[in-house]
């Protein structure tokens, strides 16, 4: 089996874990943060909106089982991508809508997306404001933080 890696960033971790998750073809989560300038970033650290860290999920996935354009289709519904570091009631830079790519192929199929997004009109009279960036380190979130609705027998959150 081929394994890819994905890394999503639409607002708080948690929602976007539980949704991922359970994706055919989806192997692995994790949830923690990238693009910032700390080393080593605890959740209060990132919660001062001081470091520069996404609230992200880092996935594997099988690309015969789902593809990158399912994943980014599925990143699409999930958040509101034309709000400025900002979902619902969360708000700051760690909330920010970004893709993380991993690849080449990666950042050209989020770039066509965007694009195809816009042309369609899918958020007027709101842009889509979603960076897309290169994978940078990950770090993982402190483990209460993994699964985290899950374990607490929770579907979803106010994502």
């Amino acid at each position: 089996m081929s394994v890819e890696k994905a890394t999503f960033g639409a607002g708080c971790f948690w929602g976007v874990e539980a949704a991922l998750a359970v994706m055919p073809g989806v192997t692995a989560t994790a949830v923690g943060y990238e693009g910032g300038s700390l080393d080593r970033p605890t959740y209060n650290d990132v919660c001062t909106d001081q470091t520069g860290h996404a609230e992200v999920v880092e996935l594997d996935f099988d690309p015969l089982k789902v593809t990158f354009e399912q994943l980014l289709d599925a990143f699409f519904e999930l958040h509101d991508p034309t709000t400025l570091n900002r979902q619902g009631p969360d708000w700051g830079t760690q909330y920010r809508s970004v893709i993380f790519f991993h690849s080449p192929q990666q950042e050209e199929q989020a770039r066509v997306k965007i694009d195809r997004l816009t042309a369609e009109g899918r958020f007027k009279p709101k842009r889509i404001v979603t960076q897309i960036v290169p994978a940078q380190t990950f770090w993982r979130a402190e483990e209460y933080h993994q699964r985290y609705l899950e374990k607490r027998g929770l579907a979803s959150c106010h994502i």
